[in-house]
């Protein structure tokens, strides 16, 4: 029973394995030759395995383009997981600049497939779909920082004056024209990402005083 079950697990992980491949593959290949040129040919060549394999792991072509927009999700939403536990903790400012920093990655990685979704429209439905399934979308990063700044206001650590859902999207919108920039010019932005954010952030929601009485959370 121990050998079964020994073999059953080299197998999922040999499978969970050269997903992870395909997916790689599939990004090279888009990087190379841009989201219409992301055929299953072309994914398998690169994957080094038979179109068949595909398969194995995907329902075809969108199932797969699909799985390889969503695999850069968690880089973007493990920072705003944190950023719920942190309200009073550290400074608002580190704070923000942390949870910025996960979405600059996860739209450094999907800009350009963002940008070749506009160009395959079935492609577009069927991810728009997918997401709204899930209950997944651009739109919950705005709404987690909208209610971080909420809770730092409510603290005290952050102005009342601050529009917080306008401060989230103008971050994410930021975020996102300077990756979609870095891609377009094929160099990175100047000044640098940390002095950009740090810039970023200091406009949005600059250092305030905590009010007397107020205590962050230690």
């Amino acid at each position: 029973m121990r050998s079964h079950g020994n073999r059953a697990l080299k197998t999922s992980s040999k499978r969970k394995n050269r997903r992870a491949e395909i997916l790689r593959a599939a990004e090279r290949v888009m990087a190379a030759k841009g989201l219409s040129g992301v055929t299953t040919r072309e994914i398998s060549k690169e994957a080094g395995c038979s179109e068949g394999a595909l398969y194995v792991h995907f329902s075809g072509r969108v199932a797969l383009l699909l799985a390889m927009l969503e695999e850069g999700l968690p880089e973007m939403l493990e920072p705003f997981r944190m950023l719920d536990q942190l309200a009073g903790k550290n400074t608002p400012q580190a704070n923000l600049e942390m949870a910025l920093a996960g979405v600059y990655r996860f739209q450094s990685r999907v800009a350009p497939l963002f940008a070749g979704l506009f160009a395959e429209p079935k492609l577009l439905a069927a991810f728009r779909r997918s997401l709204l399934s899930q209950g997944k979308g651009p739109h919950l990063s705005i709404g987690s920082l909208a209610r971080y700044i909420e809770a730092e206001q409510d603290l005290g650590r952050l102005a009342r004056e601050i529009d917080a859902r306008l401060s989230a999207q103008m971050m994410v919108a930021a975020a996102f024209f300077r990756a979609f920039v870095e891609h377009f010019f094929a160099k990175p932005g100047e000044p640098s990402w940390a002095q950009f954010a740090r810039g970023l952030v200091a406009m949005i929601a600059p250092e305030k005083a905590a009010k007397p009485g107020k205590r962050a959370r230690q």
